[in-house]
């Protein structure tokens, strides 16, 4: 991975070029990460401004960019040569005095290479969310009484825009009965389950594709309950699909779920499951995630089933790979937010519960039991939590 970064050092020391050589080859041998050095004209728009202090005497150097740099934070990486460590404390107090913010990235090549990839990927999923559409088919579900956004701070903190439709043009659309296929539509209609509920659950899958391709959205989240009475069929399916294809697709009209899923997928680069906590064992220290669909790619298998509440429609059961995983919830006017990593222990299948269901190991519960930001939470293959907190540094 090609990082850009910035360097600053002092004129004094005449070994730097081959320990900074040094370093860098250190970073591309634990890392793949190959810094770029950058001409210190571009530190103005630098996003993210990552400044390589390469000895002690580098002080003054940087104090004299500081004025240029319109970057939010300053990470600060240092070699452990020379005297990186201590001059760049020395700029880190100068700029929190100055009401920035900042960071170090110092240790072995290997955990600076890991924070440098962390960094890059916060600052690139800040990117692609920045301009995004979401829409909101419908309004939240009547149980969602403390699940609202905040669409102010949305569009001025994260640039989402929220653009509602009535669930009524969903319905219109889904009177064409119509759908393109593609892979993940034939996957389906290849595995066992009644024909005609089939069809209807990818009718509406098509219905939501048109409202995606109409409004430009990245992501929507859908009033799904009133789909029941109104159309027989459920939004597991559809969502399943367009998850499967990078869309977010979120349930009951959770616009905060929604965005939760948009940030941990965008900063993992993994599809994300919005689930509920449904039941856990604190003397075994185990907690129940279950939700009626996911994405497609996510399982290593599946098979359809109806809607658990309903017993109607087409819902997902799958099979998520028993590994790490990361827990994300952010609240609607992004004040407050959850993160932690965790295990998938094993898949189950409880006919008490949503069709896929994980139990899993985390690191605490309390939250969950004492603070916790509504039902509805979201997950991902993988620990992405230093990604997340490096992104979630600049709300």
């Amino acid at each position: 991975m090609r990082i850009p970064i910035f360097s600053v050092s002092s004129l004094i020391n005449q070994d730097l070029d081959k320990l900074t050589s040094r370093f860098f080859e250190e970073l591309y041998t634990e890392g793949q990460i190959l810094p770029q050095l950058q001409d210190p004209s571009g530190i103005r728009t630098a996003d993210p401004c990552i400044i390589y202090i390469a000895s002690g005497g580098s002080e003054i150097q940087f104090a004299a960019l500081m004025e240029q740099i319109q970057a939010e934070r300053i990470y600060l990486l240092t070699s452990g040569y020379s005297n990186s460590l201590a001059a760049s404390m020395e700029i880190l107090s100068f700029i929190r005095q100055r009401g920035g913010s900042g960071e170090i990235i110092h240790g072995s090549a290997g955990v600076c290479a890991r924070k440098l990839k962390d960094i890059m990927a916060a600052s690139e999923a800040r990117k692609r969310i920045r301009g995004m559409k979401l829409g909101m088919v419908g309004e939240p579900s009547d149980w969602l009484i403390a699940s609202r956004s905040d669409e102010a701070a949305l569009r001025e903190r994260l640039g989402i825009e929220v653009v509602p439709v009535s669930l009524e043009e969903l319905i219109e659309e889904y009177e064409k009965h119509a759908y393109r296929e593609d892979s993940w539509t034939e996957k389906l209609k290849s595995m066992e389950f009644d024909r005609q509920e089939l069809r209807k659950a990818l009718d509406l899958y098509g219905a939501l594709d048109r409202l995606v391709e109409r409004y430009g959205l990245g992501g929507l989240s859908v009033r799904c309950f009133d789909l029941l009475e109104r159309v027989k069929t459920t939004g597991c399916l559809g969502l399943a699909v367009l998850n499967a294809r990078g869309i977010y697709g979120g349930c009951e009209g959770d616009l905060p779920s929604l965005v939760s899923m948009v940030i941990l997928g965008e900063v993992s680069g993994q599809p994300a499951f919005m689930c509920n906590p449904s039941r856990m064992d604190l003397e075994q220290g185990e907690m129940v995630l279950a939700h009626c669909t996911l994405p497609l790619n996510m399982p290593e298998q599946m098979e359809l089933k109806t809607h658990f509440e309903s017993d109607i429609g087409v819902a997902i059961a799958g099979q998520i790979p028993e590994d790490e995983i990361t827990v994300f919830k952010i609240s609607g006017d992004l004040r407050e937010y959850y993160v932690d990593g965790g295990r998938i222990l094993k898949n189950m299948q409880d006919p008490t519960l949503c069709r896929t269901q994980i139990k899993v190991k985390l690191s605490s519960y309390d939250y969950f039991l004492e603070r916790p930001i509504s039902n509805h939470h979201v997950i991902c293959c993988g620990d992405c939590r230093q990604a997340l907190n490096y992104f979630l540094a600049f709300l």
